[in-house]
């Protein structure tokens, strides 16, 4: 229940999204990869999955860690469902 309340938690699935091309992304470049976010909620948010060991900052900026990319790979087939429905909508 603690990971599913930590992924409900807004802006959370967006930033582990935006960080899963291993790129490291600075704090201002994840800020705007992720468009609306303030800049206090994604210091929370970032503070809550580095506490989760699920990111982490290195030197050049914030990067999944092996358990956030395992995380991020066991969403993808709810990612993928998700993409199919929401196709099946857009056909009514």
């Amino acid at each position: 229940m603690a990971l599913l309340d930590l992924l409900g938690r807004r802006w959370t699935l967006r930033i582990m999204w935006e960080l899963r091309d291993s790129t490291p992304q600075t704090f201002r470049g994840l800020q705007a990869r992720c468009g609306d976010v303030s800049s206090s909620v994604l210091t929370t948010r970032l503070r809550e999955l580095g506490e989760a060991k699920l990111v982490t900052h290195e030197g050049e900026g914030y990067v999944l860690t092996d358990q956030g990319a395992s995380l991020l790979g066991h969403l993808r087939p709810l990612d993928a469902w998700a993409t199919k429905w929401a196709a099946s909508l857009r056909r009514r």
